[in-house]
């Protein structure tokens, strides 16, 4: 098992014969539309687990290998740069270019970043890679410093070529919101081609499990318990138990974190707030280190990672915590979400071209499904889930004694 998230992006001989593939397509395609009169767009689309930030790691160093070396490219002294709106995976990036020859970590920025200084300096950037594209903010933020519509719509209209990673089921927030639709409404002023990613590469679970996630968080439903081989997959009742199991996973081959919904108390006022079920209390993550990624510092198996601190990362084994916010109607088998019970408020605010009410609850019913459908996809050798809500509980229990219909 490697546990260093900067040796998961950075390790080549973990790309598989598929993923090796699409990074090579990727690199001709850029090269190829390089001196086109107008931006060239490229998505790589797939699911969470699927290897996509491997694939832009391998092809960013590959385009910087040309831009600084090979003189009879049309990449060299080219100006690139890697891009991702995400705090965490953002340390990881510029740590994994601080040890490669050919990458500085000047060349990973923040989209606001990116997008302000090259209009202030009235320049343009050759190549730009977008990883967690689905983050990339679809308003103004005042907060960020972004003034403009569109980030996305922003870089393009600054490169000559923008590699974007995207995955409409993880976008976060209402500001963030995406679809597959936008993303096109915006791929369709420019050329544009697509490569998809299918094998799940993160999760080390038979198909069984991963159609038992998919349903859970996608399609809002249970299905029968699923056959797990090899792969530990656990539900569970009591949040205690589950906290000591994975303790023990931890103790024996490290990386294995609580994470949870946002259903509990947080606010970024330097206190701690504490996630609370019946004889459990442990404080949601804190203190957060500007260079190493929560997971991978040691103390934090006594937290409760955040979608934020964890969303990009892979984990051995991943407790997460469905909170209240997250129901089961018994009579219908749905999964339901409840907005009212969803603590994180700035994923809430509302986006500026959604205007029904009823637009913004199914935007917010979304967004917690979609953090559901991160969450499940950490653990890349066992997966334990505790529910909070009542009639999801006993659902779990009645998997777990086998009188599940």
């Amino acid at each position: 098992m490697i546990n260093d998230a900067e040796e998961k992006l950075n390790d080549v001989s973990q790309l598989s014969f598929g993923q090796e593939k699409v990074t090579h397509e990727i690199f001709d395609q850029v090269k190829k539309h390089f001196s086109d009169d107008n931006p060239y767009v490229i998505w790589l689309d797939g699911d969470a687990g699927t290897g996509k930030s491997v694939v832009l790691t391998e092809l960013f160093k590959k385009i910087q290998y040309e831009s600084r070396t090979q003189k009879n490219t049309c990449l060299y002294q080219t100006s690139n740069y890697l891009t991702v709106n995400h705090a965490e995976v953002i340390k990881v990036y510029k740590g994994i270019a601080g040890k490669e020859p050919h990458l500085y970590k000047k060349d990973v920025q923040k989209p606001t970043t990116l997008i302000n200084r090259l209009q202030k300096e009235n320049k343009k950037a050759d190549v730009v890679l977008i990883d967690e594209g689905h983050l990339l903010l679809t308003q103004p933020d005042r907060y960020n410093n972004f003034n403009q519509t569109n980030q996305l719509d922003e870089l393009i209209k600054q490169a000559k070529i923008v590699v974007i990673v995207f995955d409409e089921h993880q976008f976060l927030k209402t500001k963030s919101f995406w679809t597959n639709q936008k993303l096109q409404s915006i791929l369709q002023k420019y050329c544009h081609k697509k490569f998809k990613l299918t094998e799940q590469f993160r999760l080390k679970a038979p198909t069984e499990v991963l159609n038992w996630i998919d349903n859970f968080a996608k399609e809002r439903q249970l299905v029968k318990y699923p056959e797990s081989g090899n792969y530990d997959f656990r539900l569970y009742t009591d949040l205690s138990t589950m906290y000591q199991d994975l303790k023990q996973k931890n103790s024996q081959y490290g990386l294995s974190r609580l994470i949870s919904t946002a259903d509990y108390p947080y606010k970024l006022d330097g206190k701690l707030y504490y996630i609370t079920e019946p004889g459990f209390r442990l404080p949601w993550d804190h203190d957060i280190n500007p260079n190493l990624p929560w997971a991978q510092r040691p103390e934090t198996i006594n937290e409760v990672g955040s979608i934020y601190t964890i969303q990009g990362f892979d984990l051995n084994y991943a407790g997460v915590i469905i909170g209240p916010g997250i129901t089961y109607d018994k009579k219908t088998n749905q999964i339901i979400p409840k907005p009212k019970y969803y603590q994180d408020f700035e994923a809430f605010k509302k986006s500026s071209d959604e205007n029904s009410n009823q637009q913004l609850l199914t935007i917010k019913e979304q967004i917690m499904m979609n953090a559901v459908n991160v969450l499940l996809k950490r653990g890349a050798y066992g997966l334990f889930i505790y529910a909070s809500d009542s009639n999801l509980k006993e659902a779990f229990a009645n998997f777990n004694s086998n009188n599940w219909k």
